[in-house]
This record gives C-alpha cells, structure tokens and sequence, in this order.
C-alpha cells in the first residue's frame, strides 16, 4: 500500500519530456520533486507561475513565491509569473499537455467531485472546473477510500460535479486505473496489495484481466 509520497511517485512516471502540466492543490503538489531529471518539464499553477520546481529546503523558503495552495514554491531558471487572466488562457485555451488533480469521489464513467461537500464552507471552485472542462488528459491523485473506509471509486458521485466524463486515469493508495467506458479497468496494484483487496474497495465497476502487476516505484 502506497503513502501520499508513493501516489506522486507513480505519477511522475506519467509525465513526458516536453510537457506542461498543471498540478493541483495535495498530493498533485508533491509530483514535482520526482519528475526524472533526464526531461525538461514545465509545471503551471493558476496562481501566476510557469516553471515550478520542486519545494524549497526549510529555511530557504521565499512567502512570496507560492503555488495555488498556498505552499511556498522554487523556480526554475526561465520561470515567469503572470496574472490570472494569462493563466487561464493557457488553461481554457487548452496548451496544458497534463493536469494532476485531487478529488473526494470519481465515478465510473469519469464524472468528478473534488471542490465542495455540501454543508461546509468553500471559498469557491478556484480552478478545477476550468482545468477539468479544458484539458485532454487528467490524471487524479487520491486515497481509495475514506477516513471511514467508504469507498471513493463509486458507480455514481455523490458530492456535486466539478466535471463529467473527463477523467483518464487514477492513481490511489492501492492501485492505478484506467477509465474506460466499461468501467474502471485496473492497471496496476500496489506493493503487497491484492486484487481481492481492490475489488472490495472498489464501489464502482472493476474490469480485472489477466495477471495484474505492481507498481514499480
């Protein structure tokens, strides 16, 4: 079974040379200090940033440079900063190859919920309906399940949408899977968890074929 650090190390394997890529606020923060050294990525924030690298050692932190939520950030050199006006453009006018998200719940077909749980204050959506109604290939980083050991891969979404149908891929605690109009079709397993394990944490409809390998982290 997989930490926080093992889901943004497995998908940093999904990110190729020549890639922009948008990372979202959690455990999609922590895919920049895994990236391979040996490609030339791009990491974009809508908070202005274009260029991110990994976090900063203590002490060398700089509070004016931050990413969407609000973590102090480093730069690469090139880096540039920009407005929200910009940053959206780059968003909505589709130039972002790769967008890493969190979420609450994703459904079977796709659909996610990732912004607002109904009865708690939000301050708003921020960017994740932009991201997920603009980009080709979302990948989200989450837990199987929850803090009560509900599962989070459902047949439907329960919490309100952020976007329906976008998701390609997810990349848990337990295993990767792929969306596919069948349902979730199971790539990957996580060291040391079985099959058996999945399906039981698995709401949704799981299509198991052949020999499932492990992760390789």
């Amino acid at each position: 079974m997989l930490d926080k650090t093992g889901i943004a190390k497995r998908i940093a394997q999904e990110v190729q040379d020549g890639y922009y890529v948008n990372l979202g606020i959690g455990i999609p923060t922590l895919v920049a200090n895994y990236v391979r050294d040996d490609i030339q990525v791009e990491f974009q924030s809508e908070n202005g940033v274009l260029g991110m690298g990994p976090f900063p050692f203590e002490g060398e932190e700089d509070a004016d440079i931050i990413n969407a939520g609000k973590q102090t950030i480093t730069t690469l050199p090139g880096a540039s900063f920009f407005d929200s006006a910009l940053s959206f453009s780059m968003i909505r006018g589709q130039h972002v190859d790769l967008t890493i998200l969190g979420a609450m719940e994703v459904a079977e077909n796709g659909d996610i919920a990732n912004w607002k749980i109904p009865g708690r204050m939000v301050k708003g959506m921020g960017g994740a309906m932009d991201l997920v109604s603009s980009a080709e290939n979302i990948i989200v980083a989450m837990m199987h399940t929850n803090k009560h050991g509900d599962s989070k891969l459902l047949k439907q979404c329960s919490l309100p949408l952020t976007g329906v149908g976008c998701v390609k891929k997810i990349v848990t605690n337990l295993a990767v899977l792929e969306v596919t109009e069948q349902g979730f079709k199971l790539l990957e397993r996580a060291p040391g968890v079985s099959v058996e394990h999945i399906q039981e944490a698995t709401e949704g409809k799981l299509i198991v074929v052949g020999n499932i390998p492990e992760m390789k982290i």
